[in-house]
This record gives structure tokens, C-alpha cells and sequence, in this order.
């Protein structure tokens, strides 16, 4: 058992059970314990590797989409450039990289970092040293105005609540100890109207047994991307892995050095996502007067916006084993087989804005 383990068993002996909304939210960022608090979670000497990491394209694109949405807005000066987790600073650094070939777009901008991690931070000073950063805990930190925010892999994050069906009604699902007093247990709260109006209409009459997933915390935050978009002119970019509809089914995991993980057996040193309900999200934010363009694959994302020539262009320069490193960094972003499919982009935008780069 890890020391914040130990102290939510104790937490737990003391004032009774946890929902799994709180039990993600501790052991992601416990200011002490918690894992993007405490470590470097990226790379093959992390738990997981994103897109970023992949390959340099990744970052450039969504740079140069930034660049379209700015000048769709009129190019205003100042603009806010936000990134929601921004991991090593990776993402940015190549954005910004592509994003100097447009006359203006450095000057214009504000660069706003919401984060966590004081360690990640520190990496994204040095990565982006020459663009003076702001940081702030979360979106309600950064200042209002025309803002363009790229969220890649940032709500998959956010915690979530599960609910199960049960004969006499919805139920919560809790963190209790286990049979020993000394270990963490999945159990169940009573039948609650309170959990049965949480759960989406669309799976309200799924079957006995069945589990559905809500996050109030993705849902408030796209509530809010969507008022400041409207309101100000911008653009929201969401790139995570999910469901373009409701679906019943857990999709809550933990993954420890890129392996399978039990989601209670290591709270505070494994990775904790679930997939992203893309619905949900844009409800959210067209409830907020935004508009919203997707979900649209990611492999089909980033080939409208013009990957393969971006590609053809590194390998032109490249030698033959980097030329065959690019080719595979590009088919793992955008293969149905590999995160082309699975991970999906979605754009919340100012509706004067029209139909952002990428989108159908």
C-alpha cells in the first residue's frame, strides 16, 4: 500500500466511504501525494507516452490551427493562448515553433499554463523560457478575453463518478475498505433518486447491472470554455480518447510503466483516465452558447489538416532510419489501429467563428 493509500484507509476507517470522483481527485493531485504532483508521468520512463511525445507533428499542426482561428477572429492583440495540461511544455514549444511563421501571432499572444504538477512546471519554464508564461491552477485563474485553449489528453484526467443499476433503483459506486480492515474495496451506496437523476437519459433504462459514468468536473469545464468562447471570440480544442455518444460500461483503468494496473491497488503512483464523453461535452458547452465542430477522429483530424505533407517534408531533410521514424510516429497518430480512431479532436468555438481547420 502506498503512504496515500495508507492515509485514505485511514480517512475511510474514520468518516466512512468515498465516492470514486473523490478518490481519483486525491490520488491525481493530493498536493503531497498525488501523482502529477509527485513525478514525471511521460515517456518509456514514465507510465504512458501522447501524442506530443510522439512526434513533433503533432504540435505543429495544432499550432498552425491555432494560427487559422486567431486570424478567423480578426487577429486580436492581445490574445490568450491557454494549454490544460500542458505536460513537458512539448505540445506548446512545437505549436509555437510553427505558429512564428505567421506574421503577428507571437506578438499578439499571452501564453496561460494551467497546472498542477510543480515538477511539470518547472520542465514547462525551461521548454517555453523564451514565450514568459503565466500559470494558474485552473481555468477560473485566467483572465478573461478572446483566448484560443488546446486541451490534448486533459479531461480523460478529470474525475468521475460511476453509478450502477441495481434491482431497486441507481446506485453509487464507492471506495470502502476491504474485508481486512487494511485495503481499498469497490462497494455500493443505497438506491438514491439523486443517483438515478445523474445518470444520462439516454442510458436511464439500461439494464439491471449496468454501470454509466458521469463527470461533473469535464461537464463544468466545458460549461465554462463554452461561456468565455461566446462571450470573448476564440476557440477550444479538445483532443482525448472516448465515446462520441453515451454508452454504458466502465471505462475507468490505471496504468503503471505503460502496463494494466488495478484502479485501487496503488493510489498516488499509477495513472488514473476514463474515456471522455464527447456528448456530454458539447451539451455542455452549446448550453453555454458556444458552438461545437466534432467529435472527428483524430486520425482524420490531423490528415485534413495536412500531416502527410508535414511528414514528406521531415523525411525529405531525413535520413533513412529517421525517415522510417517519422513514417511510423505518423501512422501511430492517425492508424485506426493505433490512436487514429479511438482518440477523437473536438473544437468549442465562438459561433461567429464558422468551422475551425480540421472539421467537416
Amino acid at each position: 500500500m502506498t503512504p496515500l493509500g495508507r492515509r485514505l484507509v485511514h480517512r475511510i476507517a474514520r468518516h466512512g466511504p468515498i465516492t470514486l470522483a473523490d478518490y481519483m481527485a486525491e490520488a491525481l493531485t493530493h498536493p503531497e501525494l498525488g501523482y502529477y504532483t509527485t513525478g514525471d508521468p511521460f515517456g518509456a520512463a514514465g507510465d504512458f507516452t501522447t501524442a506530443p511525445e510522439i512526434s513533433q507533428m503533432f504540435g505543429e499542426l495544432l499550432g498552425l490551427w491555432c494560427v487559422d482561428c486567431w486570424q478567423r477572429l480578426g487577429a486580436p492583440d492581445p490574445v490568450l493562448l491557454v494549454e490544460l495540461g500542458p505536460g513537458r511544455g512539448t505540445l506548446l514549444a512545437d505549436a509555437l515553433r510553427a505558429a512564428k511563421l505567421a506574421t503577428g501571432f507571437l506578438e499578439a499572444i499571452q501564453i496561460h499554463l494551467v497546472e498542477a504538477s510543480p515538477l511539470l512546471r518547472k520542465q514547462q519554464r525551461q521548454a517555453l523560457a523564451d514565450h514568459r508564461p503565466d500559470w494558474h491552477d485552473n481555468l477560473g485563474e485566467v483572465p478573461e478575453g478572446p483566448l484560443l485553449v488546446l486541451a490534448n489528453e486533459f479531461f480523460d484526467a478529470l474525475p468521475v463518478h460511476q453509478y450502477q443499476r441495481g434491482p431497486q433503483g441507481w446506485c453509487e459506486r464507492l471506495v470502502v475498505l476491504g474485508p481486512d480492515g487494511e485495503s481499498l474495496a469497490f462497494g455500493l451506496a443505497p438506491p438514491s433518486p439523486l443517483a438515478a437523476r445523474l445518470v444520462p437519459a439516454a442510458l436511464a433504462e439500461a439494464p439491471v447491472g449496468s454501470l454509466v459514468e458521469v463527470s461533473p468536473a469535464c461537464l463544468s469545464l466545458a460549461t465554462e470554455l463554452g461561456r468565455r468562447v461566446a462571450r470573448h471570440g476564440g476557440a477550444a480544442l479538445v483532443v482525448d480518447y472516448g465515446r462520441a455518444r453515451p454508452e454504458a460500461g466502465a471505462t475507468l483503468q490505471a496504468v503503471r510503466k505503460h502496463q494494466p494496473h488495478g484502479v485501487l491497488d496503488s493510489p498516488g503512483a499509477a495513472d488514473l483516465t476514463a474515456h471522455v464523453d464527447f456528448a456530454a461535452l458539447a451539451a455542455a458547452a452549446q448550453e453555454a452558447g458556444a458552438a461545437v465542430h466534432g467529435p472527428l477522429a483524430q486520425g482524420r483530424f490531423l490528415e485534413t489538416l495536412g500531416i502527410e505533407a508535414r511528414a514528406q517534408a521531415l523525411i525529405a531533410g531525413a535520413s533513412q532510419e529517421q525517415a522510417q521514424d517519422i513514417r511510423a510516429a505518423r501512422n501511430r497518430l492517425t492508424d485506426g489501429q493505433a490512436m487514429g480512431e479511438l482518440f477523437k479532436a473536438m473544437a468549442i468555438a465562438a459561433p461567429a467563428l464558422g468551422t475551425p481547420a480540421g472539421f467537416p
